[in-house]
């Protein structure tokens, strides 16, 4: 719990990341770069996300607003299960950073929701169990509040998503459009999952 106070830290400073993010002139092509590296310290036996980042790793996934954890989680499935693929984790971390720009301008929530605060696994909305809970996961994943023990995107959300035929990429999208209106995530996940 101290690393993801540590990685959430409202106090730190924006412009330095905002600096660090406006001199790459490719976010992306870094990000694939460092999963590739991180995806070969995996295979190489560390299986530890405070053991596989460097603090200038560490800098910059926080200028893109990602963790260290989140990004770990993708490459260990990656290499356990292979998915999601590289190009999904980055789809991912895309919806995140356009919100962490945008939306919050460049500052991190000042909380991360304990792992209690979720919906249980058999909780059910529309007739779907699991639906409540990856609607809550998808918000805290926008914001930055995802505590390091939850994932999104993880094989729940993956068994959930493949149920409906809806992406995770697709279903982050449709969360953030969303916004508190939960009735438009329902429409988009019933109408997709009738086709």
């Amino acid at each position: 719990m101290t690393t993801a106070v540590q990685l959430n830290n409202p106090h730190e400073s924006f412009r330095e990341n905002r600096i660090m993010t406006d001199e790459s002139e490719n976010w992306a092509e870094r990000f694939r770069t460092l999963f590739d590296k991180k995806v070969g310290m995996y295979k190489n036996g560390i299986h530890n996300a405070l053991a596989m980042f460097s603090k200038e790793e560490e800098a910059f996934l926080r200028s893109i607003g990602a963790t260290t954890q989140e990004v770990f989680d993708f490459v260990e499935d990656w290499c356990e299960d292979e998915i999601p693929n590289p190009e999904v984790a980055l789809a991912i971390v895309k919806i995140r950073r356009d919100y962490f720009l945008k939306e919050q301008e460049g500052q991190f929530s000042e909380r991360v929701r304990s792992e209690k605060e979720f919906p249980s696994r058999g909780a059910s909305l529309a007739g779907l169990e699991w639906f409540p809970r990856i609607v809550a996961k998808a918000q805290a994943k926008l914001r930055g509040e995802l505590p390091p023990d939850l994932m999104y995107s993880c094989g729940g959300d993956r068994r959930f998503l493949n149920t409906v035929n809806v992406s995770p990429v697709e279903f982050l999208e449709t969360v953030r459009e969303a916004g508190d209106n939960v009735e438009h995530i329902v429409k988009f996940v019933t109408d997709r999952s009738k086709t």
